[in-house]
């Protein structure tokens, strides 16, 4: 098994998911007591948001760019970012380690593109929807992104930061989200991409007649068949 290497932290409510997801994926594959070899770094979200906040993303690529080379110097074989947002620095980190980043749009991508879907909805911060680093890099796969027009836009990040985050699940802002999804499957969207990972707390596959891609899960499960090949 191959030791896998986690930047998370950010925000705990999903990193917490993301080792439950590893460790089931690997118990599956394996049987009996058998769980993930991991070695994690979690943050002080409170700093990385700041950073955000700042437009800072220079240093906050350089920060974990050196957690990341303390990953594989204490033992990692392949590194996952635990968090959509924070992509927007993956090249920091990829420029810094030598083993495997596995990124998460990328394996987001493939499992869209393998549905046979042409054109998805992305849900996320501001800046995974605004910016290139994520929807760029899904277009690049092919695919038409559609991401939400105002006020939608400002709400959905707005209960990411405000509630998600923080452990909050209301179910006026399932409604909300909901009400966003419609919007953009009426754009012509055909799937929903949750590209950010504390979405998955408060709307999920039951919920929509789509197909919805739950990334951290789609992440998680790429990182577990890298690891045990």
């Amino acid at each position: 098994m191959r030791t896998i290497g986690l930047l998370g932290g950010m925000s705990w409510e999903s990193s917490i998911e993301y080792e439950r997801m590893i460790n089931q994926g690997v118990r599956d594959r394996l049987g009996g007591v058998a769980s993930a070899d991991l070695i994690i770094r979690s943050y002080n979200f409170a700093d990385i948001e700041a950073l955000q906040a700042q437009g800072r993303w220079d240093r906050a690529g350089s920060l974990l760019a050196a957690d990341a080379r303390r990953l594989e110097a204490a033992g990692a074989d392949l590194i996952l970012l635990c968090t959509n947002t924070m992509h927007a620095v993956a090249s920091h980190i990829e420029a810094a380690i030598t083993v495997p980043f596995v990124h998460l749009a990328d394996t987001t991508a493939d499992a869209v593109v393998g549905s046979g879907l042409g054109a998805v909805a992305l849900l996320g911060t501001r800046y995974t929807m605004e910016q290139d680093f994520y929807r760029g890099r899904l277009e690049r796969h092919g695919l038409t992104v559609f991401v939400p027009e105002e006020p939608d836009l400002t709400m959905v990040h707005r209960v990411i930061y405000d509630e998600l985050v923080r452990g909050v699940v209301r179910p006026e802002s399932k409604a909300g989200y909901l009400d966003a999804i419609s919007r953009l499957l009426h754009r012509g969207a055909e799937g929903v991409i949750a590209g950010c990972t504390e979405i998955e707390l408060l709307v999920g596959p039951d919920d929509l007649t789509v197909p919805y891609f739950a990334t951290a899960r789609l992440h998680a499960e790429a990182a577990v068949a890298l690891a045990l090949g």
